[in-house]
């Protein structure tokens, strides 16, 4: 089974990708996946462009078709403002609403106080209920204090426990993916203004002619 990790962290090392390659692991141990990661970070400029002109580039694109063609997805935040980052809410938003429906999805966050934890719930947790995904019950909240404290990697176990049943359940209930194009056709501006030109009548072509 294909498992993706989108892993929206800013910084080089980053706690949100360390969370999210501990979680990826954790799955793998309950059973056999591939992992594919995402790093939202590296896609910060096709998403601003694909708001502006409507198409996402290629490594965008990439990710998109990752993203929805997974078994399951484990999607790791930095929590800002209380809420998840701007970054990767902006990469879910650019997916087709159906897109992720029927997918199991465990959700996680990363923050420097344990006040931030509600983020699960409050913010994660309806953000992909909308998108008819299906969030596993326990989600992974990872402050300062909790690496290296008791309960993080229960709480890994735990949810990645969940996902792998999930992931194991939703193939045959999965709904049909929406069709989407391989490729499109790009037609150069000029020609769609030629397209739109009126048509000379055939006197105003005839008085051109006699006139050269």
């Amino acid at each position: 089974m294909k498992l993706v990790v989108v892993s929206a962290g800013l910084s080089v090392p980053s706690s949100t990708r360390l969370l999210a390659d501990r979680l990826a692991a954790a799955v793998g141990r309950h059973t056999p996946v591939d992992v594919q990661v995402v790093e939202v970070r590296e896609l910060a400029v096709e998403i601003a462009h694909a708001f502006t002109n409507g198409f996402p580039g290629k490594a965008l694109a990439a990710a998109q078709d990752a993203v929805t063609t997974a078994d399951g997805l484990v999607v790791v935040t930095p929590v800002f403002s209380a809420s998840y980052s701007g970054l990767f809410k902006s990469f879910f938003d650019l997916l087709d609403k159906e897109a992720l429906a029927g997918t199991p999805v465990l959700i996680a966050a990363t923050g420097g106080t344990a006040r931030h934890s509600l983020v699960l719930d409050h913010a994660l947790r309806p953000l992909f209920s909308y998108l008819k995904a299906v969030v596993a019950p326990t989600g992974v909240y990872a402050a300062s204090e909790d690496w290296g404290a008791e309960g993080l990697d229960d709480r890994v176990e735990r949810a990645a426990a969940e996902l792998s049943a999930l992931m194991a359940g939703a193939t045959a209930a999965r709904p049909a993916r929406p069709a989407t194009a391989d490729a499109f056709e790009v037609v150069p501006f000029a020609e769609r203004l030629a397209a739109l030109a009126p048509t000379a009548p055939p006197l105003a072509r005839e008085d051109a002619r006699t006139q050269g």
